[in-house]
This record gives C-alpha cells, structure tokens and sequence, in this order.
C-alpha cells in the first residue's frame, strides 16, 4: 500500500482509568451544555486525541486534513488575529468548528495550556480512495463501502472478514457513522493495521468518482439478483447500509446492481457484518481468489 503525507498511526497510550474518568467528565460537560443551550450540537466522538495551545493546532491544521481531524474546538468570544486564522485553516480544509466554553476546552485537555483552540483528532490514520487503489495495484480491486454504519462491532468484523478475503479497502463516511475506535480495533483483532480505510466527506461523490474509474458498484435491495448468481469479476465496490435503515436513498440510486440474501426463516434480515461477511465470500469464491 502506497503511503499517505500523513502523520505516523498514532496509537492509544492514556491508561484506561484515566480515560474513563476523561470520558466521564465530557458527558456530563455535555450534559451541562445541553442543559443550558437551546440548540444541540452533534457529540464529538469519545474516541479521540486531542492536540491543544496554538502553536501545536496550527502545525496539526498544516500537516492534517478532515479525513484524520474530527473538529476544531474554540473558546466562546476569543477574538485574536491568530484563533481567527486557525479558525479559517480549518474552514479552508472543511473541518467542522465549534465554539465551546473555556470549562470545555479545560475538560478536554485535562487541564492543559489549550490558549483557547483544541483539535479532536482520530486516533487512528485513515487512507485516501488513491491509497485504496494502489493497495489493489496489479489486480482488479475489490472495495467495501459501508453507508452509515453506527455499530463499533459491525465495522470491526467486517474489517476481519475484509482482511480475510483479501479486500482492498473500505470507504466510510465521516458525519453519522462509526470510525476507527479502540472497540473496531479491538473487534478487528487486528485487521485494522492491514485493511486501509477511507474515510469521505460526500459518500455519493466518493461512489460517482469510483464509477469513472470504472469500478461497478453494488449494493443490497430485497428485490436484487439471488447473490448466489453474482457475477464479482472486475473492479467492484459492495454496499452495506445502515443496520436499521439500509442503503440512503442517494446512495442507492447511484447502483449498478442490487443483490439480495434469500431467506426461508421467520426473521427477514441479517446482522449488518453477517450479510456483509456472505456477500464478501460469495464475491472471494466467484472472483477465485
């Protein structure tokens, strides 16, 4: 796999207590905020690195983009020249902004020197769809996207049967879904340092430059083909949707083809990683790989 101009992986090193008690204080910083604000902010991931002062999230802001920057916190009614320039890098490279209170910022950094701005950053690096498609290089790739998956332990098995069967990469994307945390790694058990991942802005625009480089995509419909009939040769991408919804009616348009997992029984659906995990051997199988 080719590499990305990002950081080296960063990996998890606060001691679980101390994390937990972190985590604790957030929620209720939460709490307190949604007690006293009319307007809900989406929550921040728990699942993060936090880099704080000035000078270090400016040097964050230079090196790192919205794949591996979750937001930029700044403090409510900091005015400076320099906060406003941070500000604007961020806006610059999409990456969402939020104004918090200073006893937010002071939760977060656990106490730190945070001069007023705080990146939550993902603990874990994420691919580009170019890194994806030199991990394929010499052979048609065989990509995974999974459209708003929420579920922790959905993404990790499906990133261990990926790993499996040889799958060249799985796009996600970054708002209202489940990214790299330590219970994917965990779950993965240790799929996650061999199946890169891409994590995108707009999974439709991700899915209509996957179709111009000729790679044809499928998804899951209960009216699809019998996937025992599945022809995987080539360049593919499989969806997997939401475990509640399914595939998002944007995304669902833009297929190629639908499939569909006969069943005989009282219960008609599969686990999100269950159906994910035929569909994925049925495509091993019938590429021969």
């Amino acid at each position: 796999m080719a590499k990305s101009q990002q950081p080296n992986k960063r990996k998890f090193h606060r001691d679980p207590k101390q994390k937990a008690e972190r985590d604790e204080r957030l929620a209720r910083a939460r709490r307190d905020d949604r007690r006293s604000k009319p307007e809900v902010e989406p929550q921040e991931p728990t699942d993060n690195e936090f880099t704080f002062g000035r000078h270090a999230v400016e040097e964050a802001l230079k090196v790192g983009s919205a794949t591996n920057i979750n937001k930029l916190f700044v403090q409510t009614d900091m005015k400076s020249d320099q906060v406003h320039a941070i500000v604007k890098a961020a806006q610059n490279k999409k990456i969402l902004v939020s104004q918090v209170p200073k006893s937010k910022l002071d939760l977060m950094s656990d106490g730190g020197n945070h001069q007023g701005v705080l990146l939550a950053m993902s603990p874990y690096d994420y691919a580009t769809i170019d890194d994806l498609f030199a991990h394929a290089e010499g052979h048609d790739p065989f990509f995974i996207i999974l459209d708003n998956l929420e579920d922790p332990h959905n993404l990790g098995s499906i990133m261990r049967t990926a790993d499996a069967i040889g799958v060249d990469g799985i796009i996600i994307p970054k708002h209202r879904a489940v990214g790299l945390t330590s219970t994917v790694a965990k779950v993965s058990t240790g799929a996650i340092e061999h199946v890169p991942v891409a994590r995108v802005t707009n999974l439709a625009n991700t899915i209509k430059t996957l179709k111009e480089k000729n790679v044809w995509i499928f998804g899951t419909a209960m009216d699809g083909q019998d996937f025992r009939k599945w022809d995987a040769h080539g360049a593919i991408a499989l969806v997997i949707g939401n475990e509640g919804k399914g595939i998002s009616p944007g995304v669902a348009k833009l297929m190629d083809q639908t499939l569909t997992i006969p069943m005989v029984g009282h219960v008609q659906s599969l686990n999100a990683s269950v159906a994910a995990g035929i569909l994925m051997y049925q495509a091993f199988t019938n590429r021969g790989l």
